[in-house]
C-alpha cells in the first residue's frame, strides 16, 4: 500500500505553490499556482530542501490537494528539466525554527520598537543556513534534524560558534545547556559537511585568550571548517546587557592578532583561515585589504571584503566615465547638476573620497551626507541598518541636490522597505525629490545618465505592500557600505 493512502493528509501542512516555471515537470503535468504539494515519492514533503532532494528523480509521484481534493501526479522528468515549483514560504511545516538562547549581544533584543514585526523575532534555523547562508548556533536541532543534515548531505552550513570552549560559549550564547560546538562540528565532518563559522567577538568577554584558542580549535577541523569570520559586536542604544563595543585601540588589537595568524595558516593549511570583517578596518582607519586576501571564500553577506569590492568596481567604473568625458564635450543634459549620497556613518570617509572623483569626472556637484542612526544610536554605523525616518530628517535638516541617491541594502526586503517600513518611493514624495538605489559608483552614473531601473520619481504611489512570511526578510548582517 502506497503511503500515500496510509496517512491522513488532512491536517498536514504541505507547501503552496505560488508559480509554475514555465518548460518544466509542474507545468507539464498541469500542476497550478494555489496548489498545496504534500508529498514526493512517498515522502511527506516539510521545506523546500525536501523538494529538491525527493523531486531530483526520474520518476515521480507528486500529492497535491487542490481546494478539498487530493491529486496524484506521475511524471517522469529529463535529468536537466528542473521540477519547476515555486512556493509562498521555503519552510511547510512552521515558518521558521526560534532561537533557544538568550545571547546578550542579540540584536532582535536591541531593536527600537515600532519596527516592523519580523524585526523581533529570533530565528535559529539549520534550513536557512542551508539554504540562505544563516548563522545558527545547532542548540536547537532534534535527532530528525540531524539525520536529514547526514542523509541530505546539507553543506555548507554557517555556524555561529563564538567560543569554542564550552563554559565561555554558554555565556556568550546565555544558554547553560548548549551542547559542546566542537563536538558538533566533528560530528558534521566526518560526515563530509563543510561549514563556515563566525567569532562575534564581545570586548572583555570571548577575545584575548578565548578568541585564541576558538581560531585554532576550529583550525585543527579544516578542511571541514572551511573559515572563521572575526566580528565586532553591534550594540544598539536600546542594549540592557552592560556590554561594549571596542575601542580602536582594542579594534586595532584583534586585528593585529588575526592578521599575525593569517600567515602561519597560509603556510599550514593553504589559505588565511580567519577573515576579519570590514568593519574592523574601517574602524581603525587601516586600508582594507585586497581580494585575494579571502581566498575566495564567497562570504560578503557577512561583511568580508565589500569595500574592497566597491573600491575596485570604482576603479573600472572611473574608467568607463573617462572614456565619456573624452569622446563628449558636452555636459551631461538633461541630468541633475547635483547629487546627495547619504550612506551610514561608517563608510562615509571611503564614499566621500570616490564622490570627489566622481564631482571632478562629471562635473556635477557631489555630497556625502552621513546618516547618524538616530533609532538605534550612534553605534549603529552601517548603511544597511538605517531607517526611513532618520535619513528623511537628516536630509530635510542638511538639505539635498537634484538628486538623492540611498544605500540599496537600507530597502533589501522584497517589499523594498527599509527597517521602519518606509520605502523609497515615501521618500521621494516627502521630498520631492527624485530617488536613486545604488550599490557601487557605477550605479550612480547609471542613475545620472538615465539608465538606472531604481530611481523613484516623486509624486507617484508608493507600491503596495504584499504580505510576506518571515525571513523573506532581510538579515541583520548588513555592512557599512554604499549598498
Amino acid at each position: 500500500m502506497s503511503l500515500f493512502q496510509e496517512i491522513d493528509f488532512s491536517a498536514f501542512s504541505g507547501g503552496q505553490i505560488t508559480g509554475i516555471i514555465p518548460g518544466s515537470v509542474a507545468e507539464d503535468i498541469g500542476l497550478q499556482a494555489g496548489d498545496e504539494l504534500l508529498a514526493i515519492n512517498d515522502h511527506p514533503v516539510e521545506d523546500v530542501i525536501d523538494v529538491q532532494f525527493y523531486g531530483a528523480e526520474e520518476s515521480l509521484e507528486l500529492l497535491i490537494r487542490r481546494d478539498e481534493e487530493y491529486l496524484l501526479f506521475e511524471a517522469e522528468r529529463d535529468y536537466d528539466q528542473e521540477l519547476g515549483l515555486e512556493f509562498i514560504h521555503p519552510t511547510f511545516d512552521t515558518d521558521i525554527r526560534r532561537c533557544n538562547n538568550l545571547c546578550p549581544f542579540c540584536f532582535v533584543l536591541q531593536m527600537a520598537p515600532k519596527f516592523r514585526r519580523t524585526m523581533y523575532i529570533k530565528d535559529d534555523d539549520y534550513r536557512y543556513s542551508f539554504l540562505f547562508g544563516h548563522f545558527v548556533t545547532l542548540t536547537n536541532l532534534s535527532e530528525h534534524d540531524w539525520e536529514r543534515i547526514e542523509t541530505m548531505g546539507l553543506s555548507p552550513l554557517y555556524v555561529s560558534v563564538h567560543a569554542t570552549d564550552l563554559e565561555m560559549r554558554r555565556k556568550a550564547l546565555g544558554n547553560a545547556t548548549a551542547p559542546d560546538v566542537m563536538e558538533q562540528l566533528r560530528w558534521l565532518a566526518d560526515r563530509g559537511i563543510e561549514i563556515h563559522t563566525q567569532l562575534v567577538i564581545i570586548p572583555g568577554m570571548n577575545d584575548g585568550r578565548y578568541l585564541e584558542q576558538s581560531i585554532h580549535d576550529l583550525a585543527e577541523l579544516h578542511p571541514a571548517v572551511q573559515s572563521v569570520s572575526v566580528v565586532p559586536v553591534g550594540l544598539t542604544q536600546h542594549h540592557k546587557y552592560g556590554l561594549r563595543t571596542h575601542s580602536p585601540d582594542e579594534a586595532a588589537a584583534v586585528l593585529d592578532y588575526v592578521e599575525s595568524i593569517q600567515s602561519e595558516f597560509l603556510q599550514k593549511l593553504g589559505v588565511r583561515f580567519a577573515y576579519p570583517t570590514d568593519e574592523w578596518y574601517l574602524v581603525t582607519s587601516r586600508p582594507v585589504p585586497p581580494l585575494d586576501v579571502y581566498d575566495g571564500q564567497q562570504l560578503h553577506e557577512n561583511g568580508l571584503g565589500l569595500v574592497r569590492q566597491f573600491l575596485d568596481a570604482w576603479e573600472s567604473e572611473k574608467l568607463e566615465i573617462s572614456d565619456w568625458r573624452l569622446r563628449s564635450n558636452q555636459p551631461l543634459a538633461p541630468s541633475p547638476q547635483s547629487l546627495t549620497l547619504a550612506t551610514g556613518t561608517m563608510f562615509a570617509p571611503v564614499l566621500e573620497k570616490a564622490a570627489a572623483v566622481f564631482s571632478q569626472l562629471t562635473g556635477l556637484a557631489t555630497a556625502v551626507l552621513p546618516i547618524v542612526n538616530e533609532k538605534l544610536g550612534p553605534t549603529i554605523t552601517t548603511a544597511g541598518l538605517l531607517t526611513g525616518t532618520d535619513t528623511l530628517q537628516q536630509l530635510r535638516s542638511a538639505g539635498f541636490g537634484d538628486l538623492i541617491v540611498l544605500p540599496r541594502v537600507m530597502f533589501d526586503h522584497p517589499n523594498t522597505i527599509a527597517l521602519d517600513d518606509i520605502s523609497p518611493q515615501d521618500i521621494a514624495n516627502q521630498l520631492q525629490c527624485p530617488i536613486a538605489l545604488a550599490d557601487t559608483m557605477g550605479d550612480i552614473w547609471d542613475a545620472v545618465t538615465g539608465r538606472s531601473q531604481v530611481v523613484y520619481q516623486p509624486g507617484k504611489p508608493a507600491p503596495e505592500r504584499i504580505d510576506l512570511r518571515l525571513l523573506d526578510d532581510d538579515t541583520l548582517n548588513s555592512n557599512a557600505h554604499l549598498s
